[in-house]
């Protein structure tokens, strides 16, 4: 791991000096300024030493989009409310303190703290300065900011779909938006505490997305002087646990403990300092575990077996999913997978209990529709949707008119990186059970956030792959969150180009019904309609993710349980400095 020696916060020190003037859980007036100047720490900060094989595409939680993002953007911005990290999907209380909702269901009233202060930190100076408190108003301008068309944001989209006025907002030809437009959003700052939203129907999941990050307050004059740039360190100004310290893109991330972060939102942890270094190979990775100089790692392939059978491991190794599910996608816009029968040929012939063992490793469960357990309205995981199927693939490849896929036209197939074998996987089984040359397939691996601009749906078909990889993770813990999410027509970005269907219908549907029971046997009446042996298969589901994790004795924390829906809270994190120290030598 790379280790830099500079000036840093002797957060104990400072604070204690801070706090004998400023009482815990202070709140400052809106024009304070407030320097807390560094000193030269003797010590090495309590520092989590990470690897990362992805890069951070963007620190603004209007833009985020990818969980490596999201992940950081949970520990420098604070929500209306959090996701418990020891009770996965429960909702507690963050920047709102309390909230009511009308007996309509379509109007929720937010009360706010206001003592959360705004801190910009200087990487240069090692200086955090407090420039105001968050109010009600930078709730309301994050907000509305995630409904902007010139961000073009994908969870704008999300939004949209259950905040008033919203959905109008972003779907306004960029040429013809005007800042007036904001007023039709139904999110506004009664005062400095409170917070009234306004929603297109009673979504009784809406509690559930509240701590999304799209919807995370942001500093308005801060966006206002910088433009594009103030994620940059030191331009950035943030108000949750961790502040930023570096951001090299391929190279490190740094952040630092927020020292003016409100004390009783302060998780149990005693993390003072988060060290990524972006590693891309995971044997590399493994090997600094080895070295100790990494706290955490994933476990390579090929080192699998002999991990799980080796004792000295034991007590290090940790099995956990983060309840993500992985597809292929299909371009509906363009042949051949315009063709439904197409779809399904290819989606019967991937045989993913194969697949989970030979290029997984053993590390998931086998999906064939798309919304995991432990999602309210999922559907038990084997009962609905069409799994490994040669015979059924192999007719309908035919009816698709294709037989033995004869004048089966080329495919170009892009992944993000490290998942190539998939494609590769899909195309021997196309060879194995559809007799499709495998010269046919182009199989490109791109980064992450390339390979989203790739398949951007605004880009002509002709510039779009016939497939790709992606997955999904839990933003909420309900089916809307996939189904509707993702799949939608209109609601959702809908980079497949599917056309709108009875299904749709059913989605809206389920949404607005109000009775649980009524709800769950809509969504299984949507997911038998997306992956059934009728179904649209709008995507190949292929598994959902379980790994294997090793994590060094000295690093402890909520590993199984924190971060399913949002980032991972490192406040949470506990490193016994005492012996990392030793063992790092």
């Amino acid at each position: 791991m790379i280790k830099k020696t500079r000036r840093v916060l002797a957060v104990a020190m400072v604070l204690s000096m801070a706090l004998a003037l400023v009482p815990t859980g202070f709140t400052l007036a809106n024009n304070a300024d407030i320097t807390l100047t560094s000193v030269v720490r003797q010590a090495e900060p309590v520092t989590n030493y990470q690897t990362d094989s992805s890069q951070i595409s963007t620190l603004d939680p209007q833009l985020a989009s990818d969980t490596v993002s999201i992940n950081a953007i949970e520990n420098l911005f604070l929500g209306l409310t959090d996701t418990d990290p020891l009770q996965p999907g429960a909702i507690r209380p963050e920047i709102a303190t309390e909230w009511t909702v009308s007996d309509d269901g379509l109007t929720w009233t937010f009360t706010l703290r206001d003592d959360i202060p705004w801190v910009q930190w200087d990487p240069v100076a090692d200086e955090a300065t407090v420039l105001r408190n968050i109010t009600a108003a930078d709730v309301e301008y994050g907000m509305k900011r995630a409904c902007d068309p010139r961000l073009n944001a994908y969870y704008g989209n999300i939004l949209a779909g259950v905040l008033q006025g919203c959905d109008e907002v972003i779907s306004t030809p960029v040429e013809d938006f005007t800042d007036a437009d904001f007023d039709k959003v139904a999110a506004t700052a009664l005062d400095d505490t409170t917070l009234e939203v306004t929603l297109k129907f009673a979504a009784g999941y809406f509690q559930s997305m509240t701590p999304m990050w799209m919807m995370r307050p942001v500093p308005q004059e801060v966006i206002d002087e910088f433009g594009d740039n103030w994620t940059e360190p030191g331009n950035i100004v943030t108000s949750g646990a961790f502040v930023v310290d570096e951001w090299v893109r391929g190279v490190r991330r740094v952040f630092y403990a927020n020292p003016f972060f409100p004390a009783d939102m302060r998780g149990p942890g005693n993390v003072e300092r988060i060290i990524y270094t972006v590693v891309e190979d995971i044997g590399t990775q493994f090997a600094l575990y080895q070295d100790d100089q990494i706290d955490r790692s994933n476990v390579p392939s090929a080192e699998l077996q002999s991990v799980l059978e080796d004792p000295a491991y034991a007590d290090q190794l940790l099995q956990v999913s983060d309840l993500a599910v992985f597809y292929l996608a299909f371009a509906h816009d363009k042949a051949p997978f315009d063709n439904v029968h197409a779809r399904r040929a290819f989606n019967a012939a991937l045989d993913r209990g194969s697949f989970i063992q030979q290029v997984q490793q053993g590390r998931g469960l086998p999906m064939i529709h798309f919304t995991p357990p432990g999602m309210f309205g999922a559907p038990p995981i084997n009962e609905v949707g069409v799994g490994f199927d040669p015979e059924y693939a192999a007719a309908q490849m035919a009816e698709a008119g294709y037989p033995n896929c004869e004048g089966f036209p080329n495919l170009e197939i892009v992944t993000y990186t490290g998942a190539g074998t998939w494609a590769e996987f899909m195309a021997a089984g196309a060879e194995t059970h559809l007799g499709c040359d495998p010269n046919l397939f182009t199989i490109e691996q791109q980064e992450f956030s390339v390979l989203l601009e790739t398949v951007d749906p605004a880009n002509p078909p002709e510039d779009r792959p016939n497939m790709w990889s992606l997955g999904w993770g839990p933003d909420y813990g309900d089916a809307n969150n996939w189904v509707g999410d993702v799949l939608h027509c209109e609601f959702s970005e809908n980079s497949f180009k599917r056309a709108c269907t009875e299904t749709d219908d059913l989605i809206e549907l389920a949404a607005q019904e109000s009775d649980p029971d009524a709800r769950i046997e809509l969504y299984y009446r949507i997911e038998e309609q997306f992956f059934g042996p009728e179904g649209e298969v709008p995507f190949i589901p292929i598994y959902l993710r379980v790994t294997y994790v090793l994590v060094k004795p000295w690093y402890t924390g909520p590993f199984e349980t924190d971060g399913l829906f949002g980032g991972a809270h490192w406040d949470w994190r506990t490193i016994d400095q005492e012996a990392q120290l030793a063992a790092r030598g």
